[in-house]
């Protein structure tokens, strides 16, 4: 049973990365990643997301759609962005410096298709509590790495010299393609 845990969180995290391997997320892993302060703290709202909506998939499919899963596309984006309406209300509340730096990206959360993806892919695989919360944090871990490893390769960037006509969103699509190319080489790590 630990060895089917461990496995659901390492492939979520890196050989089904839903931002590098699957391309969910990409509007925060563009916008938020040029920054690795950011990024980390970008990530953690995402995992605290993702770990709130794989409990309450579970609970709405567990108890809720049983006899309506016709209903579940649309419980489950009203719930998550439900959930993001208090994450957004804390960290303007806790940290508002954090706030101002996300900025638009934090309301974005609600539109992350990582995050319906999640409760999709968690309801189709017919992960229990537990498999979904080792799933939810593989995922969010996974985005986290993306968005630090974005980050800090943009930082990096900044020092160097670019030629014009890859600075910008050029470079950061030269990069997120070479991220994605190198996360595609643990697709054979694990056997499903």
């Amino acid at each position: 049973m630990m060895g089917d845990l461990v496995w659901i969180l390492v492939s979520a995290m890196l050989v089904n990365n839903f931002t590098l391997a699957l391309f969910l997320g990409l509007c925060p892993f563009m916008g938020v990643s040029a920054r690795v302060a950011t990024a980390l703290r970008m990530g953690a709202a995402n995992i605290f997301v993702l770990v709130i909506t794989s409990m309450t998939a579970w609970v709405l499919n567990t108890f809720v759609l049983g006899a309506a899963p016709y209903l579940r596309l649309i419980s489950f984006i009203v719930v998550i962005a439900s959930l993001v309406q208090i994450v957004e209300i804390a960290i303007k509340k806790i940290s508002p410096t954090l706030f101002r730096e996300l900025g638009i990206f934090l309301p974005l959360i609600t539109t992350n298709c990582a995050i319906l993806g999640l409760a999709i892919f968690q309801t189709n695989r017919g992960y229990g509590f537990l498999e979904g919360l080792f799933f939810a944090v593989g995922a969010g871990l996974g985005l986290t790495l993306a968005l630090v490893l974005m980050a800090s390769i943009r930082e990096q960037t900044e020092l160097a010299t670019v030629p014009s006509l890859a600075k910008g969103m050029g470079l950061v699509l030269i990069i997120a393609g070479s991220l994605s190319l190198a996360f595609m080489g643990f697709a054979g790590l694990f056997s499903s």
